[in-house]
C-alpha cells in the first residue's frame, strides 16, 4: 500500500510536467503547397510545388495533411515531350508526378477565394475534408507559394491577384481562430519579400526568394521539355533538403537552411522574418526543419487543471479514490477475521464471520489480484508518462 500513497504524492507534479511539455509542442502537421500559375510555360512553378510535395511526403507528411493546388496539369499538357511526368531537373531521374499523388484544388479552382477560404475555414459544408485544412492550436502549418508577383501582389492565373494585407488578414484570422501553433510562410516569386510586410499575427516565421524590386530567377532549362524546369531559390532549398534533412529524425535547423542561402547562386537577396516569432531570431533558429517538413505523432495531453467530466484529471482522482476505497476494504477484511488465539488458531472460522456479515468469499492470495493489476497498470502509466515527458525535454533542449 505504501507504492499508491507514494503515487498520490507525485501525482500532481507528474501532471504539472506533462502539461508543459504539452504547451511547448505541437501535435500535428499541416502543409498548403500552392502554385498559382497556368500555361506551359510556367512549367517550373508546378515542378517547384511538386518538388516541395515530394519533400514533405517523404518527411512523413501524409496526404490527408497536404493541401495541393495546381492550376494547370502540365503532365497532361500536349506540348509535354514526356506526358504524364513531371521534372525538376534536367537529368530527368525523379519523376514528381508519378503515379502517388492527390491533386486538392486543380484548374479554375485554383482562386483567390477558395485559397483565403481554405485557410479560414470558411467552405461551404458540402466541401469534402480533403479539400479542407483540418488543422488547430496544435498544429504547425507549412505555407508555400509560388508564382509570378511583384511589389506585395501574387498572380493567380494572371486574371486576379492577392495582396499582402489580404495574406496577412487571413493568417490573423488563423490565428483567432486557433488554426495554427506555429507557421512557416515561404514564397518564390518575383519581390517576394514584400508579401510578408503586413504580418501582424504571432508565431510567424517567413522567408522569401527576393527583395524589392528584385527579379525571382529560374535555375535551368530542360531543351527536351523546352522550357526552364525549377526557380533558383526553390532548387537550392531542395538541395539543403536532400542532402541534409534526410529522415524526420534530422536535427538540421531553420536557422541552418537559412544560412544555407547564397546569393552569388540565387541571383537575388533572399529574406527572412523573425519579429512575429516568440523570442525572435534566437529563438527562431532553433527550430529544427522537420518541425514543419516533417510530421509528429505526439500525444495531445490536456490541461492539468482541467477538471471537466472524462478529464485527465478527473480520472487520476478517480483511480485515487478506488485505491482508497480497496485499502479500507483490505483493512475491514483483516479485522473481521477476528482475534487471534495464542495457538494461532482463529476463534471464528471464515465460513462463520462470512455468514455473519454477509460479505462474498473472494480469493485472497498474499496480495490481493485486484491490487496487484492496479499497480501494474498504474506502473505502467507512470512510467509511460515520465518516458514521454522526458523524450519531450529531450528535443527541447537540442
Amino acid at each position: 500500500m505504501l507504492f499508491h500513497f507514494r503515487l498520490l504524492r507525485v501525482l500532481p507534479l507528474l501532471l504539472s510536467l506533462l502539461a508543459g511539455c504539452a504547451l511547448a509542442e505541437h501535435t500535428s502537421n499541416w502543409a498548403v503547397l500552392v502554385s498559382t500559375s497556368r500555361f506551359w510555360f510556367n512549367y517550373r512553378h508546378l515542378a517547384n510545388v511538386l518538388s516541395l510535395y515530394r519533400t514533405v511526403k517523404r518527411l512523413g507528411i501524409p496526404d490527408s495533411q497536404i493541401i495541393l493546388m495546381l492550376p494547370d496539369d502540365m503532365a497532361c499538357n500536349p506540348r509535354n515531350a514526356f506526358p504524364g511526368t513531371v521534372y525538376s531537373n534536367a537529368d530527368r531521374a525523379v519523376d514528381l508526378y508519378g503515379d502517388n499523388i492527390e491533386v486538392d484544388y486543380r484548374g479554375y479552382e485554383v482562386t483567390v477565394e477558395n485559397f483565403i477560404r481554405l485557410l479560414t475555414d470558411r467552405l461551404d459544408e458540402d466541401v469534402p475534408r480533403s479539400k479542407r485544412l483540418g488543422s488547430d492550436a496544435g498544429s504547425n502549418v507549412l505555407v508555400y507559394m509560388t508564382g509570378h508577383g511583384g511589389d506585395q501582389f501574387l498572380k493567380f492565373q494572371d486574371s486576379e491577384e492577392i495582396g499582402a494585407w489580404d495574406l496577412a488578414d487571413a493568417f490573423g484570422q488563423m490565428w483567432e481562430k486557433k488554426r495554427y501553433h506555429e507557421l512557416l510562410f515561404m514564397i518564390d516569386t518575383c519581390q517576394a519579400n514584400t508579401m510578408y510586410t503586413h504580418f501582424y499575427s504571432p508565431n510567424i516565421i517567413a522567408t522569401g526568394s527576393s527583395e524589392l524590386d528584385q527579379s525571382s530567377y529560374s535555375h535551368h532549362a530542360d531543351s527536351d521539355v523546352g522550357v526552364a524546369v525549377i526557380d533558383r531559390w526553390t532548387y537550392y532549398v531542395l538541395e539543403f533538403l536532400e542532402t541534409q534533412v534526410t529522415s524526420a529524425n534530422s536535427k538540421a535547423t531553420l536557422g541552418d537552411l537559412f544560412d544555407s542561402y547564397d546569393e552569388t547562386k540565387i541571383h537575388s537577396q533572399p529574406g527572412v522574418r523573425w519579429d512575429l516569432f516568440p523570442g525572435g531570431e534566437q529563438e527562431g533558429r532553433l527550430r529544427t526543419v522537420v518541425d514543419f517538413f516533417g510530421n509528429v505523432q505526439n500525444v495531445d495531453v490536456e490541461n492539468a487543471n482541467a477538471s471537466d467530466p472524462g478529464s485527465l484529471k478527473e480520472d487520476l482522482v478517480e483511480i485515487a479514490r478506488l485505491v482508497e476505497k480497496w485499502r479500507k476494504r483490505d483493512l475491514d477484511l483483516a479485522a473481521r477475521k477476528g482475534p487471534v488465539s495464542e495457538n494461532n488458531t482463529q476463534t471464528d472460522s471464515p465460513s462463520q464471520i462470512l455468514q455473519s456479515k454477509n460479505v462474498v468469499p473472494i480469493r485472497m492470495a498474499g496480495e490481493p489480484t485486484w491490487e496487484k493489476r492496479l499497480v501494474g497498470a498504474s506502473v505502467l502509466g507512470a512510467c509511460a508518462a515520465i518516458w514521454f515527458a522526458g523524450s519531450i525535454l529531450g528535443r527541447s533542449s537540442v
